[in-house]
């Protein structure tokens, strides 16, 4: 007896599953660059800035670039958006990889900084002290005497903001170590002497700021040294 073949169901066919559009990460993944995404804190633009004010006085920018870069920091919104402002600079990697330094000890936060203020008045600072990383030096119908040639430097870098409206700010620094500076006078003298000390190690002091009917004024004190530098450095910190 013939056995009747039944007809074989309809294959229906497999939905296609779609490729996600390019450029999209899987959402099990998330963010494709999340470092890159993060939003920016000011701990990151202050890193960004150290950066930049390093470069600056270094010689590797100068002060107009300087101002840029420093308007894109504080622009910048992720922190995918500040690497790039100073990836041509080799102090990127000494926040990655800090090395040991000349004696300066732990290079830490700024800390607050040093304000010297003299209006219709005199402002002197000088003899055996520590030099804040920042003085912040502001004159106004006064005079500001800061007096380097004796003071300890237990970091690098030594930024002076100093600011001048008919009256006077004079910086004096012992003459091995390096002296740059940028700022403008407007009727008025903004004065700094260059210096490149012969020990890549001696400390750095940069002088910003600006004059109006007044003067700033930065140069070496003759004959005053700083003398075994490494060796006092050490001591003070107790190395």
């Amino acid at each position: 007896m013939d056995l009747e073949k039944k007809p074989e169901p309809e294959q229906q066919p497999q939905p296609q599953r779609q490729a996600p559009p390019a450029g999209t990460a899987p959402a099990e993944t998330g963010f494709a660059d999340p470092q890159g995404s993060l939003r920016a804190s000011d701990a990151d633009r202050d890193r960004i800035a150290d950066i930049l004010r390093d470069a600056l006085a270094e010689g590797r920018i100068d002060a107009e670039e300087h101002s840029d870069r420093i308007d894109a920091v504080y622009r910048a919104k992720t922190v995918g958006e500040l690497e790039p402002i100073v990836r041509d600079l080799p102090g990127a990697r000494r926040h990655q990889e800090p090395a040991p330094d000349y004696g300066y000890g732990q290079d830490g936060a700024d800390g607050p900084p040093e304000n010297l203020v003299a209006i219709f008045s005199s402002n002197t600072r000088k003899g055996r002290w520590r030099v804040s990383r920042r003085t912040n030096a502001f004159a106004l119908f006064g005079n500001i005497e800061i007096d380097l040639t004796e003071a300890i430097f237990a970091q690098r870098l030594t930024t002076i903001n100093a600011t001048s409206i008919f009256g006077n700010v004079e910086v004096r620094v012992p003459e091995n170590i390096s002296l740059r500076g940028s700022g403008s006078g407007v009727f008025g003298n903004f004065e700094v002497v260059t210096l490149e000390g012969v020990d890549p190690q001696a400390p750095v002091v940069v002088i910003n700021g600006y004059s109006v009917f007044g003067n700033v004024e930065a140069r070496p004190k003759r004959g005053k040294w700083i003398t075994d530098l490494q060796d006092k450095l050490r001591k003070h910190l107790g190395h």
